[in-house]
């Protein structure tokens, strides 16, 4: 069986909310490439993650050098610094990274960043930079609150095999030891002037809701049946 390969990130800028992504990707044992211009910053963060780099980021010959052929997702935390935050986005779209986050600190700003190619612009402050680190390792788990030393209540995305079937059919407390709570959908429509839109609805389940691609599941149970359940996702 060929062995999965596990995705590269590249952080750019490692102030308070760069710190907080790189270290706690680092601490979810993923591949991370710190990159930053101040060099006593990259010189601290050297044996914290896989790969430290003293790059102005806004350089472009300097960036085309380094080192991120492998990076599978780039997140430009620098958004305090408007003129760095677009460079950076712009060079690492030129530099072809899959996929680019950055981080914004207005509307504005954050419109800017959708038009020269950011593929999501984030405005969020260090208390959720760790969530955001949680959701890029393990994707089909959204949230997780402990309810006590046994039990935890999760979001999680709605599985392939879940999709068209209904509730009843599923099994989900039976098979998974899930009791569902509620079930987020996303409904996306385009308005009058062609702009995306996007809603969320709140559904209570009954054994005959069917679920959708864009569900996501608001369920408690044990944490190792929560556990369990991610296998399939």
């Amino acid at each position: 069986m060929a062995k999965i390969k596990q995705k590269v990130f590249a952080v750019f800028g490692l102030g308070i909310f760069g710190q907080t992504i790189a270290d706690a990707l680092a601490e979810k044992g993923a591949e991370v490439i710190a990159v930053d211009n101040d060099p006593a910053v990259v010189e601290e963060f050297k044996n914290k993650v896989t790969t430290a780099l003293h790059i102005d980021s806004t350089d472009k010959k300097a960036l085309e050098k380094a080192p991120l052929d492998d990076t599978d997702i780039a997140i430009v935390t620098v958004g305090d610094d408007l003129e760095a935050s677009i460079i950076t986005t712009v060079l690492l779209k030129q530099r072809g990274i899959p996929y680019i986050i950055s981080r914004a600190v207005s509307d504005v700003h954050a419109e800017i960043l959708k038009q020269i190619g950011a593929n999501e612009v984030i405005n969020i402050q260090e208390n959720v930079g760790k969530s955001l680190a949680q959701r890029l390792i393990a994707p089909e788990i959204l949230e997780t609150i402990p309810l006590s030393s046994e039990y935890s209540f999760a979001e999680l995305y709605a599985p392939e095999p879940f999709i068209g079937k209904k509730l009843s059919d599923i099994g989900l407390k039976e098979k998974f030891g899930l009791h569902l709570c509620m079930v987020k959908r996303i409904k996306t429509d385009i308005d009058d002037l062609g702009n995306p839109t996007r809603e969320e609805i709140i559904v209570f389940p009954d054994n005959n809701l069917v679920f959708e691609a864009s569900d996501i599941l608001m369920a408690a149970g044990r944490h190792g049946d929560i556990e369990e359940f991610k296998k399939i996702l």
